[in-house]
Order: C-alpha cells, then structure tokens, then sequence
C-alpha cells in the first residue's frame, strides 16, 4: 500500500511539474543573417518561446552545457532563416513522463542554442550529429564529457579512426587541428593502437600538451616548415592522414604519404571563414600515383552503432589510456563569443560553454 501510494504521489508531481512546464520560458538563438566572416552577434536574435505541457512519453530538460564546434560554422548556409542554431547540448531532466528518463538524470542531444527543451527522445528525429542519449554515471569526470570524449567529438575520433583509417600498428598517423577535441582524442586512439602519432598545432603551448597525450612529435605549423617537420616526424612517411583542416599543408601532407594510404577528411577549418576558397596545391597526382583511398566523413552515419563508440572511450578514460582538455566559456549570453574562440583556435581539446 506503502509503495502504491509512492507511486501515486510521484506520478502527480510529476504531472503538476509539467503542468507548470507551460509557464517556462525557454532561450533560444535564432540565426537572422547568413555569416560573413567570423560569427557576430548581430547574425542572431535571442528569442523567448513558452512551451506547453508535456505529453506521455516526453522529457522537458534544462541545458547545463553547450556544445560549439567548428561545423557549426559551415552548416549554417544549408538552412533557410530565420532558422534556430543547430549544436549539441548536455542537459537535466527536470520533468518526465517517460519511465525510462528520470528526473535528475542527464541526456546529450542536438537540441540547438537553447535553455529548455520538450521531446520524446524514442519518437523525436535525430536532429544533427547524435542521438538523443541518456547518459552515464561520469564520476569523478565532469558531466559535460558528455559534448567531449563521451560524445559527438569522442564518436567521431572512434569511427574515423576504425572505420576510414583502419591502422595498423606500427604505421604513422598525423593529424592536423590535433590539439582539439577530434584531433587530440584521435593522436590518443592512434597511441593505445601501437601507431606512431604526429600531430600539428597552432600554438607552442599546444605542442607541449600534444606530447604530454604522448604524441610521438608536435609542431607549431605557423612556424615551422612542414616538408622539414614531415621529414623529421614522419622519416617513413605516412600512412594514415586524419585532416580536420584542409589548405595547403594537407596537400603537403598528402604528397608525404605512402602507397595505399588511407585520408580521413573530418573537416576543413582553415577556410570556414573565408568568404571563397582558398587555392592549394592539387592533390590528385598524389591520390592518383600513391593510390590513396581519400574518405570524407560525417559521424551521424554510425547513430546506429553510437553505444559503441561511448563504451570504448569510457573503458579506455576508466583506463586511463584517455586524458582531456576543456576550455569553458560561461553564460547563455556569451554563445557567439565562444564559437568565435574556437574559430580563431582559443580552445585546447573541447569547448563548452557552461549555461549558468
């Protein structure tokens, strides 16, 4: 009778938490002008929205932490404005009518640039680059590990490395933009695999962070001299290109490869920017002559298989084959100056911003 009643008084507070869910007023950026250049303010709006009661099935949840990356960037021009700002966020469940998502209990999805957000996370779409995922138990590590090594970053490191590049131990893998949340988890997977890792920065600091992952050699590729730093890094050459940049020292890159090597393009970060691209060295008498497989990625191919790559990096995190960084912006407010931050290279591994 004890338990009934439980039960009965849970069930009604919860309902009367929703009920009142009509009264919240949810943030939420509103993209109203296409990027020129870097990100400004003034291509957004922040609007107020107040959402309804929620239904069986649904979760209502407040953002903790914001993901910003630099796709985001690029991705903007496929949208018709106004459009909301698309990007993944870790959030608590603050309100359920879903037996299997409790309040109290924390979830990653791509619920955008906003504070509150209703679903039904077995009915909703995937919306962007993850699943709606209920997430671990992550002590002592912060729960927003969520957006890093135990989400979209750390899934996309997992399956680019497994499925495109498929090292072997022994070969050498480089990696441009290695001090970030991708590169810098990649370089590590490469490690405990038995491959050799070079990886090329934009900072000395960052250099001196790549080696302490255990990268095999780091270089500042502002000022050093690619073909000499290749040369030194790489005197076999390379085998397995991980390239979140694109420009020129990919092409480089690529024209130190071995037969039959292997290209994963992740991104290409050094013309986000730009109002038109860059022109670079060409690269298909190196595809063509080394026989190169080169294999552009998206990590929402591999939703089917996104528990996967989670529990691989958590065994190895719990390991302690897997370290990581996090720069933390602060305040629902300051959203714009982050994905900036990141734009210009400000970040060490992940960047999050955290909304309160």
């Amino acid at each position: 009778m004890l338990k009934q009643l439980s039960t009965s008084t849970l069930f009604c507070a919860i309902r009367a938490y929703s009920n009142a869910a009509g009264k919240i007023k949810a943030r939420k950026y509103v993209l109203t002008k296409y990027f020129q250049g870097e990100p400004k303010k003034s291509d957004f709006r922040i609007f107020e929205e107040e959402l309804p009661e929620i239904k069986d099935g649904e979760i209502l949840t407040e953002a903790e932490y914001l993901s910003v990356d630099p796709y985001m960037r690029a991705y903007m021009i496929g949208y018709k404005l106004p459009t909301d700002m698309i990007g993944g966020q870790v959030a608590k469940i603050i309100a359920s009518r879903n037996d299997q998502y409790p309040v109290g209990k924390y979830v990653a999805g791509s619920f955008g640039w906003r504070t509150h957000t209703i679903c039904n996370p077995k009915s909703s779409p995937y919306l962007g680059f993850m699943p709606i995922t209920l997430l671990p138990d992550m002590s002592p590590h912060p729960i927003s590990l969520g957006l890093g090594v135990l989400g979209m970053p750390g899934n996309t490191a997992y399956f680019g490395v497994k499925e495109i590049l498929y090292p072997k131990a022994g070969e050498t893998i480089a990696i441009t933009g290695a001090a970030g949340a991708v590169g810098s988890h990649v370089g590590q997977i490469g490690k405990i695999l038995g491959c050799r890792v070079i990886g090329f920065a934009g900072t000395d600091e960052k250099c001196e962070y790549l080696q302490e992952l255990g990268f095999d050699h780091a270089f500042n590729y502002k000022t050093a001299n690619i073909k000499t730093a290749l040369r030194e890094g790489a005197p076999n050459r390379i085998d397995c290109y991980f390239d979140n940049v694109g420009g020129e020292i990919s092409s480089t890159i690529m024209g130190h490869m071995n037969k039959y090597g292997r290209v994963a393009v992740c991104g290409s970060i050094s013309s986000y920017n730009d109002t038109a691209l860059p022109k670079v060295t060409i690269l298909q008498p190196s595809i063509v002559f080394k026989e190169l497989k080169v294999e552009g990625f998206l990590v929402n191919r591999w939703l089917d298989r996104w528990d996967e790559g989670i529990k691989a990096n958590m065994n190895w995190l719990q390991e302690g084959k897997i370290k990581y960084q996090e720069k933390v912006y602060n305040g629902f407010d300051n959203m714009v100056e982050a994905l900036v931050g990141i734009l210009r290279g400000e970040n060490t591994g992940k960047a999050v911003v955290k909304v309160k």
